[in-house]
């Protein structure tokens, strides 16, 4: 798929309302939730345990943790879109998120973003993205959310 090219506030504006693409798979092995545990000092067993999460987890398998699919968020919109001609981006926030169901390890998993809100703060651009984590095989996504980026575009 060819990324969205993005180089200034008028390329994000005229986006507003539409579907910006999927990111390629990615699938979440039990390697990266263990990984996951160890940075964030969550080594709750239905994420570490696969024996115990079989015998033990409604899901019978270890599950991701949900911030962990959220912390995928940056990996796969990089591959959605290509931002050029810019000075800065910053992280401003998530609006509405909601983790609709666990991540089995070994699921695959692609992000489905679209433009909802772009707003020129004198100079800095605030957009609202609306972003869904998909889950292979699954009709409801693993979570639904708006990000909101802030954008300052080189002259």
């Amino acid at each position: 798929m060819e990324k969205v090219v993005i180089s200034c506030f008028h390329d994000l504006e005229k986006l507003v309302g539409q579907s910006l693409g999927v990111s390629g798979d990615h699938r979440i092995t039990q390697e990266q939730i263990n990984q996951f545990a160890n940075a964030t000092l969550d080594h709750q067993w239905i994420h570490t345990q696969p024996e115990r999460a079989q015998a033990e987890s409604p899901f019978k398998s270890t599950i991701a943790h949900g911030y962990l699919t959220l912390s995928l968020l940056p990996y796969l919109w990089d591959q959605i879109v290509q931002v050029e001609n810019l000075k800065l981006m910053v992280n401003y926030g998530i609006e509405s998120l909601k983790f609709n169901q666990p991540v089995l390890v070994d699921s695959i998993v692609r992000l489905r973003a679209g433009v909802v809100s772009a707003v020129n703060l004198r100079g800095t651009i605030k957009a609202q993205i609306h972003v869904t984590l998909e889950i292979e095989g699954s009709k409801k996504s693993a979570f639904d959310a708006d990000v909101v980026f802030l954008y300052i575009f080189n002259e």
